[in-house]
């Protein structure tokens, strides 16, 4: 079928229905879910998406990805913010919160992407379970963030190389975009297998300073001082913030401190984006989910303790704004025991954390603006496949938008620029919001049908609903109490207002026009098609026999 007959197919299509693909030899069908409800063929042509697409992830590859979503810039240099902000303890309690509430989200789009292996992630949930008014509005919502975090990842690789050398940053731009263009075009085994590569660096680094910051303070360094917990004592746990005084000011600091944990975190639910192009997704899916929770403890909440052992949070270089590891805790710490070699370690690796992000970002960003256009909510042109089976008109759209990199070269552009990276910071926290409900929409339409998630399902999360719900509300509190410094007197910011609380209005606009012109309507709890999904599952359950743990494969816990 040609591109030009599927995007009429999909310019006729009714409001309110669903769209299914077979991208072989089978048209598009426009089907009523609701009075197809249970019908086999729903799920049947749905998935026969996966076979337009390489399966070239392996489960390696997903666990890795997975992984290395928690791991970047905001740990190696953001962390030490958090820590003059709210103290040691505030930042070890706002990440630790956050990582809580982030693993019931990738819990959430595990159970999901486990029955329904779509490109897309939550947007293809959103369409099937919930409302496709969500999908279409969240949609955009994300394509806009990654139009613009591309480029700032591009600008992050930049400015980091200037630790070793000085020139114009506009020729790092231009290679390092050409670098993430050719990769996000090639095989999706390439891009599995740098992941790969680069969070192994990531994990050996994080593990690497740890170990560092344990000597540094039972007194192993060079200048042979013990620090123990003398930074929780002097200046103390807490930080006061915005020159409030007492319990209050200490409150502000540690609220704050949510801010780098968001940022820190974000990407981690990523582990769906491309599930038609993992091998097995119903067993790799699941197995990346239920580990997510001990990689969080073992690699971010343990690390953000470690930083706040050896960095006091008054220390005047932790809010210094170069970007390089001068920025990094760890980097101040080894340069105050007289540890000579770390800066250039820890260099090397953020600059290889900046090029996975920005890799990360293309594969994600492609495969949701694919994942639109399947649902019909974005030009059917962005469903075209390159030979190595990769969307590359959609890749093609973020490599154009590459070039708002180049407005950091200009100091008025950059104002601009930073506006836009403010906004779209805000956009992890709605992505997830939306995930919580689609996912309690999916799970209370479980109930509804009678559905036994434990027994009929690939992989049902624990804890359900309560943590989603628990998750749902710590979310909602901070989108709407983000931007609370600028209420308070003689701390008003245009751009903190506005990089807060721009969202918010733009989504429910977006929202509310679609559902509008569209007529589309929230999908009944017993009419939401999970049924046909397990059916789909039951008959073709695409399992892989696990490997027999031997040798070193017994301690291995990454990806076995």
């Amino acid at each position: 079928m040609s591109s030009a007959s599927i995007g009429q197919a999909q310019s006729n299509r009714p409001s309110g229905d669903a769209v299914y693909i077979d991208r072989k030899e089978s048209e598009i069908t426009n089907c009523d879910v609701e009075k197809h409800n249970g019908d086999l063929d729903t799920a049947t042509a749905q998935l026969e998406e996966i076979h337009a697409f390489k399966q070239g992830l392996h489960q390696r590859h997903i666990q890795m990805i997975a992984l290395a979503g928690t791991i970047g810039t905001g740990l190696f240099l953001s962390s030490g913010r958090a820590i003059a902000t709210a103290g040691p303890l505030g930042a070890f309690l706002a990440y630790s919160i956050i990582g809580l509430a982030v693993s019931s989200v990738v819990f959430a789009v595990g159970e999901m992407g486990a029955l329904v292996p779509l490109n897309g992630g939550v947007i293809r949930y959103a369409e099937i379970f919930c409302d496709p008014a969500l999908a279409f509005a969240n949609g955009w919502n994300q394509v806009y963030a990654y139009i613009v975090s591309i480029p700032s990842e591009i600008v992050a690789a930049a400015i980091i190389i200037e630790f070793w050398v000085t020139i114009n940053n506009a020729i790092w731009i231009t290679i390092f975009g050409i670098l993430m263009l050719v990769t996000a075009l090639l095989f999706v085994r390439v891009y599995g297998e740098l992941e790969f590569g680069f969070s192994m660096l990531k994990i050996m680094l994080v593990v690497g300073i740890n170990i560092m910051a344990l000597v540094i303070t039972c007194g192993g360094a060079p200048n042979n001082t013990a620090i123990g917990f003398t930074y929780w004592k002097v200046p103390g746990p807490f930080v006061q913030y915005l020159g409030v005084t007492g319990s209050l000011g200490r409150f502000l600091g540690f609220w704050k401190a949510f801010d780098n944990a968001l940022y820190s975190y974000s990407g981690i639910e990523n582990i769906t984006i491309a599930a038609a192009e993992t091998r097995n997704p119903r067993r790799a899916i699941p197995m990346a989910a239920k580990r997510i929770f001990i990689r969080i403890l073992l690699f971010y909440v343990l690390t953000i303790f470690m930083v706040g052992l050896v960095v006091a949070s008054n220390d005047p270089n932790l809010l210094a704004e170069t970007d390089t590891a001068s920025q990094s805790p760890f980097v101040i710490a080894a340069r105050n025991a007289g540890i000579k070699v770390v800066p250039s370690i820890i260099n090397a690796v953020v600059l290889t954390s900046a090029w996975s992000s920005g890799n990360s970002n293309m594969l994600g960003g492609s495969r949701i603006l694919y994942g639109m256009a399947a649902n019909g909510h974005a030009p059917a042109v962005f469903m075209r496949l390159n030979r190595f089976g990769i969307p590359y008109v959609a890749v093609a759209l973020y490599g154009i938008f590459m070039a708002l990199g180049y407005m950091t070269l200009s100091s008025s552009a950059s104002t601009v620029f930073t506006w836009m990276q403010d906004i779209v910071s805000i956009s992890t926290l709605v992505n997830w919001i939306c995930i919580c409900i689609v996912y309690l929409r999916f799970l209370y339409g479980c109930r509804k049908q009678g559905i036994d998630r434990h027994q009929e399902l690939p992989w049902a999360a624990p804890l359900q609903p309560y943590t989603t719900w628990a998750s749902l509300i710590v979310f909602i509190l901070l989108f709407f109490t983000g931007g609370y410094s600028t209420f308070m007197k003689n701390n008003w910011s245009t751009e903190t207002f506005i990089s807060s609380y721009l969202n918010l209005p733009l989504i429910v606009f977006v929202y509310v026009g679609f559902k509008v012109y569209m007529k589309t309507k929230i999908l009944p709890l017993d009419q939401i098609p999970i049924r046909p999904f397990i059916e789909k599952y039951q008959q073709d359950p695409d399992i892989e026999e696990p490997k027999v743990n031997v040798g070193w494969r017994r301690i291995n816990i990454l990806w076995s």
